[in-house]
């Protein structure tokens, strides 16, 4: 993992919570039971201002780089759901209201239902392909950085 800080130089980070251990030393430990190259955890002293991790949390809620990821979250995921919502209730309805249009082969056995009901799938599939690439190319990097600067501001906070 690394952190840019626009400088061109790449800072490594491990102290980062969410590291897996296990990749580290793939499950062998040492005499003692830590494995090799965990970093050891440090408390923090608390910062002079007093401020608690519910402080820094709400800083960062109210921060506009954390209210930009929201909206580019929201652009994507309100529309999506509606039009996918809008495409599944249309389908229910028509089976439904208009079983002899469903029924109408299409190709040898399979009808419009079938189509239909394979459509479902496939759309399932794509919006899922749509939103895991909107994410990776609109929100995640501004959200890693945010996990990160939440936890420099977090280090040395009251619990």
């Amino acid at each position: 993992m690394e952190k840019h800080d626009g400088s061109g130089s790449a800072e490594v980070r491990i102290d980062d919570p969410w590291y897996d251990e296990l990749a580290a030393g793939w499950g062998e430990h040492h005499g003692d039971g830590t494995p090799p190259g965990a970093v050891p955890h440090q408390q923090a002293p608390a910062p002079a201002g007093g401020h608690s991790a519910a402080d820094v949390y709400l800083e960062v809620q109210r921060s506009p780089a954390f209210q930009e990821v929201r909206r580019r979250y929201r652009r994507f995921v309100f529309p999506a759901s509606l039009a996918f919502l809008l495409w599944y209730l249309a389908y229910v309805v028509a089976a439904t209201a208009a079983p002899g249009l469903m029924a109408r082969p299409v190709a040898g056995a399979v009808n419009v239902a079938m189509v239909a009901g394979l459509g479902q799938f496939a759309t399932t599939f794509l919006l899922t392909w749509a939103y895991a690439r909107h994410a990776r190319l609109r929100r995640d990097r501004a959200a890693l950085e945010l996990r990160w600067d939440t936890q420099e501001m977090t280090r040395g906070v009251r619990r």
